[in-house]
């Protein structure tokens, strides 16, 4: 192991709790999560815990992938943070401000895209603007579409109604509506989980781009380890349910922008990738 890849490998301790682990190794942050427990009542006298005792923090213009084996409460995490789901215990604070409920601050892209199929895509877009940008004039609220329109090279299909684009041509549409609002914090449930290899790809670069250019708090849901490395800033490994927490943390210390074949090419990038897919291989036998 190289002495660069030790300097950005965070490891817990496991004679340590994780709450212990947390204050070990502080960081300050832009989202806070402290102590978080999400579990859920059963016929039983015991609920069934999903995560337990989670303690992270982001930056405000930190890109964060979450990597785990199904069922260990990576998309219940997200919803937590967008406000769709409560924890049961402990505290999520964006900005210095508990999260209770979804916030214009916030927005989650899922797999599925979420596109209304009545409307076209500068439509879909408007849509997000109107919600929230209620004090622009109408002049101002198109130019904010046509700008994220552009930015995420859909000008073209401004006026394609869903069912007339690809796959990944609805996931931009998601992306931009997103991006429209001047949110704080961007949510990504495995957002290229359903496309092709060739569209995975581009759309990851453009995302990238977009990121680069106008940077925020990212966290991406994942089962791509290679789309993680290239993607983020740190990659949080989970361990398996039931009580899911955080196993491991690894800093991906690649400059942005990034060329991909590049990184594909170091030393680095092998280390962190085989670490990776050695503590999921790890939990992965575990639960066998």
């Amino acid at each position: 192991m190289t002495k660069l890849f030790q300097e950005h490998l965070i490891i817990k301790d496991t004679s340590l709790p994780i709450s212990t682990y947390s204050k070990v190794m502080p960081r300050t942050g832009f989202l806070e999560i402290e102590n978080l427990v999400r579990s859920y009542p059963t016929l039983d006298k015991d609920n069934f815990v999903v995560l337990d005792d989670v303690n992270l923090t982001i930056d405000e213009d930190e890109y964060i992938s979450v990597i785990g084996h199904s069922v260990c409460g990576k998309s219940t995490l997200l919803k937590i943070i967008a406000g769709l789901e409560k924890a049961t215990s402990g505290s999520v604070r964006l900005d210095g401000k508990e999260i209770s409920k979804p916030g214009a601050e916030r927005m989650m892209i899922f797999q599925n895209y979420s596109l209304l199929p009545w409307l076209t895509v500068q439509e879909n877009i408007r849509l997000a603007v109107d919600e929230v940008l209620k004090n622009a004039n109408r002049a101002e609220k198109i130019s904010i579409v046509n700008e994220h329109l552009a930015m995420v090279n859909l000008t073209a299909a401004a006026d394609k109604y869903p069912d007339e684009i690809s796959g990944g041509m609805k996931q931009r549409v998601g992306i931009a509506r997103a991006l429209t609002i001047r949110l704080k914090m961007l949510l990504m449930d495995e957002p290229f989980g359903a496309l092709d290899a060739l569209t995975r790809g581009k759309l990851q670069r453009q995302v990238l781009d977009i990121w680069e250019n106008h940077c925020q708090a990212v966290m991406m849901i994942t089962h791509d380890v290679d789309e993680a490395i290239y993607m983020s800033d740190r990659i949080v490994l989970m361990t398996n349910g039931p009580a899911a927490t955080i196993g491991k943390i690894i800093k991906v210390s690649f400059e942005h922008p990034r060329d991909r074949s590049a990184m594909r090419n170091s030393k680095e990038y092998f280390e962190i990738r085989n670490h990776a897919l050695n503590f999921l291989d790890r939990y992965f036998t575990q639960d066998e």
